[in-house]
């Protein structure tokens, strides 16, 4: 018969040591930034191309202008956001913080945890980036995703948490 263990002894929140994202999957989110707003860019230059905006037309320019600076806004906010992800593992949980206004601290007692994903992505595999994710019972929204670990470290912390929930 299977029986969940009750985990009473949990170390200090505020005594985790996080460890940072590894620093080339800021290149990755800025590639993805690049690549959403250049097709954003194409799809309002076509637009204006074959006069779409017959009664707007004088204010593409306008467009132009806050495409720009949505542009930069959003990478910036995206900059400061990587620096802001961390993430630890220990004896009995796994944690991930992030967030620029609001902090998100989420963690995971292996106790919990269903089964884990190590997965890459398009540019994360070119940087030798992967994601690893946590899943437990109950509702998806919960499940945590730390993105931008070393595809090695990756595979290391899902050896390792497997091996902990087997015990």
């Amino acid at each position: 018969m299977f029986v969940n263990e009750t985990v009473s002894n949990f170390p200090s929140i505020t005594e985790i040591i996080f460890k940072p994202i590894n620093k080339k999957y800021l290149k990755v989110i800025l590639l993805n930034v690049i690549l959403t707003f250049s097709a954003i860019l194409i799809g309002l230059f076509l637009a204006d191309y074959f006069n779409v905006f017959e009664k707007t037309s004088k204010y593409v320019y306008l467009f132009y202008i806050v495409f720009i600076v949505v542009y930069f806004v959003v990478s910036l906010l995206f900059y400061v956001s990587f620096k802001k992800r961390k993430y630890a593992v220990r004896e009995k949980d796994i944690t991930y913080k992030s967030g620029v206004f609001f902090i998100k601290l989420t963690t995971v007692p292996f106790s919990r945890i269903q089964h884990i994903e190590v997965d890459e992505g398009l540019f994360s595999r070119f940087f030798k980036l992967a994601s690893i994710s946590v899943f437990t019972a109950g509702d998806s929204k919960d499940d945590l995703v730390i993105k931008g670990i070393a595809k090695e470290t990756a595979l290391e912390i899902k050896e390792f948490i497997s091996t902990k929930i087997n015990e």
